[in-house]
């Protein structure tokens, strides 16, 4: 456990603590380590969470299946981030959602009870995981909220742009890698793949837009 403490402090969860407050918080937050492989469920939905995990390695995706087996992606999950925050609360209910590891992948999980009930010392590096914590979910709803401006938009081509856009605004730059292969992106922005496709080819001939697979630059 000890060897991934230098990514845990690179995380927002631990920003501002020192890696030995980190290892002295190990116990106290109860951090145990799980790993998985390509293609299984870290959570299914209608499981109820009592744990905050953060991704050591690899790459996780919150979707949803429907009835019918349409995917949605809901959000990516990259090395350093968090899961499970939005849960915290004790009437937040079963998961909504499925959390899918698309490449094998390393997490920890945090006891979210020890978390945010701060111990009877009070140190100042506990107290300090619980305000980036709120900082995290605060993060966390303004990147929901930008994909709500997304998916919103009326056609494919409109949610196309408005994502490349963002993405390219977010990297200050027109050249950008974007991490989805094409199926994601269409699942990500709840469109068709086919058409999906094909509006970009379209946006290509416009001289929108240049791409091959999933690097773009926006002329």
């Amino acid at each position: 456990m000890k060897k991934f403490i230098p990514i845990l402090k690179s995380t927002k969860l631990f920003a501002g603590v020192t890696e030995d407050e980190i290892a002295a918080m190990l116990s106290c937050l109860d951090a145990r380590l799980g790993e998985y492989q390509k293609g299984e469920y870290v959570f299914r939905e209608g499981e109820h969470l009592n744990h905050i995990t953060v991704l050591i390695s690899g790459e996780l995706h919150i979707q949803r299946d429907d009835y019918w087996g349409n995917r949605t992606i809901i959000n990516r999950i990259a090395v350093g981030e968090m899961f499970g925050e939005a849960y915290i609360a004790p009437e937040s209910g079963a998961l909504l959602n499925d959390v899918l590891a698309v490449e094998d992948s390393t997490v920890i999980f945090f006891d979210v009870r020890r978390i945010i009930t701060v111990c009877s010392s009070a140190c100042r590096f506990h107290s300090m995981v619980v305000q980036n914590l709120f900082f995290a979910i605060s993060e966390k709803n303004k990147a929901l909220i930008r994909k709500l401006g997304h998916i919103s938009k009326r056609t494919t081509r409109e949610k196309l742009i408005s994502y490349l856009s963002e993405e390219a605004k977010r990297r200050n730059s027109a050249n950008f890698t974007i991490p989805f292969n094409r199926q994601q992106l269409a699942d990500f922005l709840s469109v068709d793949r086919s058409a999906m496709s094909n509006e970009l080819c379209k946006m290509r001939d416009d001289g929108l837009i240049e791409f091959e697979k999933n690097q773009f630059r926006l002329l």
